[in-house]
């Protein structure tokens, strides 16, 4: 037995921490199944389109820039779209592109975002990692809503972040930074955004055969997320040791909890959850505050609206 498995042992769905991408998928036939992914062209986003695409399934690659998306999906069985989540016309451009397919959606995997950024930056007049991360989402997965398979699946990629989120959750008040900017706060914030929009649209969908879940992914270095952040050369090597990480996770590792989410048979049916290592977890208990949910997404379709 490893000395991962003895520390992080792997959970009632049979798959844990250092489960990989291709592990929780191994065995399953996808072919017929399209499913749409953000951020396909780096880090978690290029391990789940090659391994969902190993399996069968069609693969709709978004990254910011169309060019960037046909470098991701080459050889793959996909098709690539441009999606830019600052922008709302290229949000909406991504939507008509893939209505245009003429593909029911078996799965959205939300995927993309921004992290830590150093300074206060804006997008559409609002901060930028909530309107990335959150608002660009929004409006995707709400405009393909009409192309969501009856069984289909949304799944926002979260984090353990969002326990960063400030008092109280989402600051109404400040999703503009105005009144101060700290950013992991707001990296928070906007992870606690995703995992609240998860939280309502699988209310929406109860009785309907859909689900919605949110995941936290885990700790990855190697990642095009971490850009802002000044991560020590030296400090990988004295956490990750014999190929078994203790602290980090490979990003093989760290696409298997969103690939489990989106395709396993256990997760099927099951909605409004947040999971980590391939398995339910507690998010923080502001999480099932319904009220504060509904509200993020009457004010989110406020934003989306203008």
């Amino acid at each position: 037995m490893s000395l991962l498995a003895l520390v992080k042992p792997n959970g009632l769905s049979g798959f844990g921490y250092g489960s990989t991408a291709e592990a929780v998928t191994a065995g399953l036939d996808l072919r017929g199944q399209t499913i749409l992914i953000t951020g396909c062209n780096s880090g978690l986003g290029a391990e789940t389109l090659r391994v969902l695409a190993k399996r069968g399934a069609h693969v709709i690659g978004a990254a910011r820039t169309l060019e960037k998306a046909r470098e991701a999906v080459t050889g793959a069985n996909a098709t690539p779209v441009a999606c830019e989540l600052a922008d709302p016309a290229s949000v909406s451009a991504c939507v008509a592109a893939v209505k245009s397919l003429g593909r029911p959606l078996d799965g959205i995997i939300c995927n993309a975002g921004i992290m830590a950024l150093p300074k206060l930056e804006l997008a559409a007049g609002y901060e930028k990692q909530f309107f990335t991360n959150h608002i660009g989402h929004f409006i995707l997965v709400t405009g393909l809503l009409d192309v969501l398979a009856p069984t289909g699946r949304v799944v926002m990629l979260s984090s353990t972040e969002h326990n960063s989120a400030p008092a109280g959750g989402i600051a109404f008040d400040n999703l503009d930074g105005a009144r101060g900017y700290k950013p992991w706060e707001a990296y928070g914030q906007s992870k606690f955004a995703n995992l609240l929009f998860a939280k309502e649209l699988a209310l929406r969908f109860a009785g309907s055969g859909r689900t919605a879940n949110a995941v936290h992914p885990g700790v990855i270095l190697d990642t095009a997320l971490i850009r802002n952040i000044n991560v020590p050369a030296w400090i990988a090597p004295l956490i990750v040791g014999a190929g078994n990480a203790l602290v980090l996770k490979s990003i093989a590792q760290g696409a298997a909890t969103q690939c489990f989410v989106a395709v396993s048979p256990q997760a099927a049916g099951v909605s409004g959850e947040y999971f980590a290592d391939c398995n339910i977890a507690a998010p923080r208990a502001d999480a099932g505050n319904a009220d504060l949910a509904k509200r993020l997404w009457d004010v989110s379709e406020a934003i989306a609206g203008t």
